[in-house]
């Protein structure tokens, strides 16, 4: 009976086991079914291209910046030097071209740890292949989970049957993080040592093979003895495996670790506001796209002219300041110890080395200062005098200070006036140099293209300029005395000159030159402010004005950008450029999708044949006659000869320009061109508050102007402003003007009447020994006394 019994036990036994088999194999297959529903496709690493840097370009090439949210670069296979491939394989997977994607032993010890390391809180050891790393970095997620390992193994094997050996070495080199914002080999290449790929040492590849097990592990500074440890084991792998000899290994273990203090790709550091700039505009051209599509961008910037804007524009400001004085310590501490983490927490100015942060040890007769690194000397005597004259110094105050030699250091602060200065080709628009304020690690607000601002006087030659384009000429004559108008409300406008002084008649070159407000407004009422206006916008002085004698003054708002620009109109013959700092944008693959200059040229590409080369037709929209546009520049060259701007003389060569002042000197301005470059300088307070009384373009903004063209000039041959071969040149007061033909005026005897006269048929003359007769000063004696004034502040002292 027993028997029947143990048969019956085994059989409902065996119906258990089986049935619980059959619920391991159901619950596996679901579990199969979960795991692959969800896996992502190898064949779609065939490919793939991970996101890369935008690498920005000046015009001659030097790497000026990037545009990225992971720095990388991506470099082919072909191209990774194989000190760098042997270096990791060494580190993470010596068999690579040996296996099939899975490291059976490395796998088999993770997976009996899997158990240990869960109870613990642990994360999942590796055992990981190259193939399963790149499995986990682009396709799968990083939770240290057993799922995701038996996930990254199956991708593994399908990956090896999908792609290449050398494809997905590729895939991993150019996707890794390794550290110092770096992804790629690449991009650490560059980040940690400052050089390329191909540039690098026996250890300094097996370095960056260190990373992968942990950036942050290996840090450089932070943990250098255990980087350089872990990097010299690597060196010695090497050797084992014969990809070097053990000489190599000896003199790569027996090298520093020495890294770049911070991770930086582009040396040139003096193009930040013209860079940002540029990211604003490609973001607007391509989209989101420039922070991952790896372009190659090449802008229009000149390294060499924007070194010499930064620094003259720096150096302008800083003057004004001085001017203004001492304004006082950015802090003052207690002389104990711990002093010198408080004066080191404020950091001058990045684009000022030199500048250190100190302590005041005495304010006696002679000032003494230290610095937080131990060194000490005294101030200049003459900084002394300056801040004794403003707000003083005292005992524990900490300012920046810059070393002069011989334990003497110069007293320095941080302007709080501000400006920009933008240069440009007149006939390309290539903007050559763009500085948008005193220091981009202080406030990254472009004033060049950001700030609206009025332009003051320097609005002026586009009165002129429409006013030649409708029937005046050189030989016009315009009444400077005294004129008044009154609103509807009963407000009077007088508005005056600068020195408040009137000159009775006088040509339209004297009031361009000396910047005479009252011509200027006579000749806007005559031209009609509607025709100024539609030809400011035309022109991209504005965007809009209102249509009122007021903004014949410049009380208008441009930007310094865009003045600029409409300036080269005077330079170029007429034409309204395109301003740009993009020339040209490459893909990944070298396609060109983007080209600043798109002007065709049939015949280009041919050969030299022997017949007349191709001509490229002129670029810009022609706005502007161009024998207009040569009056106003001649009346400009006087301008820096005789008026306004007689600072920029020491060039030494032709020169044309307009001061700008705004109504109690809250904005001071010069724009000044030669044939070949235009340069627009714009200082200012970023509330618009006043300058000072006294600081007029002419003070304020043309010595930058000059200190910038000083450099910018150096080796080029002095050129003379083209004339138009239409023209007809004729002598007005014993300078040569020139007229469209047939404006040219014609010896009559002039009868000056009280207001505006215009055309040939309106001047009357008589030459005599170049000069003009007849036209005296009859007009300002016989002008009415003004009316008493009641003056809108934004209308007069416009300079």
């Amino acid at each position: 009976m027993w028997v029947k019994s143990a048969e019956r036990w085994f059989a409902m036994a065996g119906v258990a086991v089986m049935s619980v088999v059959a619920v391991a194999g159901l619950a596996l297959a679901i579990y199969a079914a979960w795991l692959f529903h969800d896996m992502p496709d190898a064949g779609e690493l065939a490919e793939y291209r991970p996101a890369t840097a935008t690498r920005v370009y000046a015009w001659d090439g030097t790497l000026i910046g990037e545009f990225s949210r992971e720095r990388r670069i991506f470099v082919p296979y072909d191209e990774i030097p194989p000190v760098v491939v042997q270096a990791f394989l060494a580190a993470e997977d010596r068999n690579f071209f040996q296996h099939g994607g899975i490291d059976v032993g490395g796998m088999g010890r993770a997976v009996a740890k899997a158990p240990l390391n869960v109870v613990r809180g642990r994360r999942l050891e590796g055992g990981s292949t190259i193939t399963q790393q790149v499995a986990k970095n682009v396709l799968l997620s990083n939770e240290p989970t057993l799922s995701r390992k038996l996930k990254e193994a199956i991708l593994a094997r399908r990956l090896e049957a999908t792609l290449e050996k050398k494809q997905i070495l590729e895939l991993y080199l150019n996707e890794i993080f390794l550290g110092y914002r770096s992804y790629g080999v690449a991009s650490a290449a560059y980040n940690y040592f400052g050089k390329p790929l191909n540039k690098l040492t026996i250890a300094e590849a097996a370095y960056l093979a260190a990373l992968p097990k942990g950036p942050n592990n290996y840090h450089p500074i932070k943990h250098k003895a255990q980087a350089k440890a872990r990097r010299d084991w690597i060196i010695g792998e090497m050797a084992q495996m014969g990809w070097i000899t053990r000489e190599q290994a000896r003199e790569a273990i027996a090298q520093d670790l020495v890294v770049e203090s911070a991770p930086s790709r582009a040396k040139y550091k003096d193009a930040d506001f013209f860079v940002e700039e540029v990211r604003r505009r490609a973001l607007g051209l391509l989209g989101e796209e420039v922070n991952k599509g790896g372009y190659y961008m090449r802008t229009t910037l000149d390294p060499r002219l924007q070194t010499a804007a930064r620094v003259a524009l720096m150096d302008g400001l800083e003057n004004y300041d001085r001017r203004h004085g001492w304004r006082g310590a950015w802090g003052n501490v207690e002389i104990a110890p711990g002093w010198e983490k408080q004066a080191l927490a404020k950091k001058p100015p990045a684009e000022r080395p030199d500048w250190r942060a100190a302590i005041v040890e005495s304010a006696g007769a002679d000032v003494r200062v230290r610095l937080p690194e131990g060194a000490s000397g005294r101030l200049e005597p003459q900084d002394v005098t300056w801040a004794r004259a403003g707000a003083g110094l005292k005992h524990g105050d900490l300012i920046f200070v810059q070393p002069a030699g011989g334990g003497v250091y110069r007293l320095r602060q941080v302007p709080a006036v501000n400006g920009a200065l933008v240069a440009m080709e007149p006939y390309s628009g290539r903007v050559v140099a763009m500085v948008g304020g005193y220091s981009y690690s202080l406030s990254n607000f472009n004033r060049a293209t950001q700030a609206m601002r009025q332009p003051g006087s320097a609005f002026k030659p586009f009165v002129y300029a429409t006013a030649l384009e409708n029937d005046f000429t050189p030989a016009s004559i315009v009444l400077d005395a005294p004129i008044s108008f009154t609103d509807r409300a009963g407000n009077v406008w007088s508005p005056e000159n600068y020195h408040k002084k009137f000159y009775g008649p006088q040509t339209l070159r004297k009031g361009l030159e000396l910047s005479r407000n009252v011509m200027t407004v006579r000749l806007a009422q005559q031209v009609g402010m509607k025709k100024i206006r539609e030809n400011a916008i035309r022109y991209g002085v504005v965007k809009d004005m209102a249509p009122v004698l007021s903004m014949a003054l410049g009380a208008g708002e441009t930007t310094p950008y865009d003045l600029t620009a409409a300036y080269a109109m005077f330079s170029n013959g007429g034409r309204k450029i395109q301003p740009h700092m993009i020339e040209l944008v490459a893909d990944r693959d070298g396609e060109i999708v983007h080209k600043a200059d798109a002007r065709r040229c049939p015949g280009c590409t041919r050969g030299f044949s022997g017949d007349e080369s191709p001509r490229i037709a002129a670029g810009g929209e022609q706005v502007m006659d161009p024998i207009t546009a040569y009056q106003i520049t001649s009346y400009l060259e006087g301008v820096v000869q005789r008026g306004t701007a007689v600072q920029a003389r020491v060039l030494g060569r032709p020169v044309a320009g307009k001061t700008g002042t705004t109504n109690e000197y809250r904005s001071a301005w010069f724009v000044g061109y030669t044939p070949d470059l235009v340069v627009g300088v714009f200082i200012g307070f970023d509330d618009n508050r006043s300058l000072g009384e006294g600081e007029a373009g002419a003070v304020t903004a043309v010595p930058v102007f000059v200190n910038f063209m000083t450099d910018a000039m150096k080796g080029k041959p002095v050129q003379e402003f083209p004339k138009p071969k239409d023209a007809k040149f004729v002598m007005v007061r014993g300078i040569e003007e020139a007229f469209r033909p047939g404006t040219e005026p014609k010896p009559r005897v002039f009868e000056p009447d009280a207001g505006v006269a215009s055309g040939p048929q309106a001047y009357d003359d008589v030459w005599r020994d170049g000069q003009v007769t007849g036209a005296g000063s009859a007009g300002e004696a016989t002008q009415p006394k003004p009316p008493p004034k009641k003056v809108p502040e934004d209308l007069n002292g416009l300079y």
